[in-house]
């Protein structure tokens, strides 16, 4: 069976949807990941919450990549 998180077509609709939104001025999880790369100063724990949230599709994707590209290596 053919969970959700091993869903090619699930988790790049997540991304796209979840992972981006709101799309304007700029995505979401970019404005995110460029405050922690500034140095997260002033995030509280929503805003760490909100990053996981909304990278949650993105680690997923990384995740079936990784096994893929193993799965193929073997």
């Amino acid at each position: 069976m053919n969970s959700f998180y091993n869903n090619w077509k699930l988790i790049i609709i997540g991304c796209l949807t979840l992972g981006m939104a709101p799309f304007f001025p700029e995505p979401h999880i970019w404005g995110k990941v460029k405050w922690v790369a500034g140095g997260a100063t002033g995030m509280t724990f929503k805003d760490w919450f909100d990053i996981l949230l909304h990278g949650l599709p993105f680690i997923l994707l990384i995740r079936i990549a990784g096994i893929k590209i193993i799965s193929f290596i073997k």
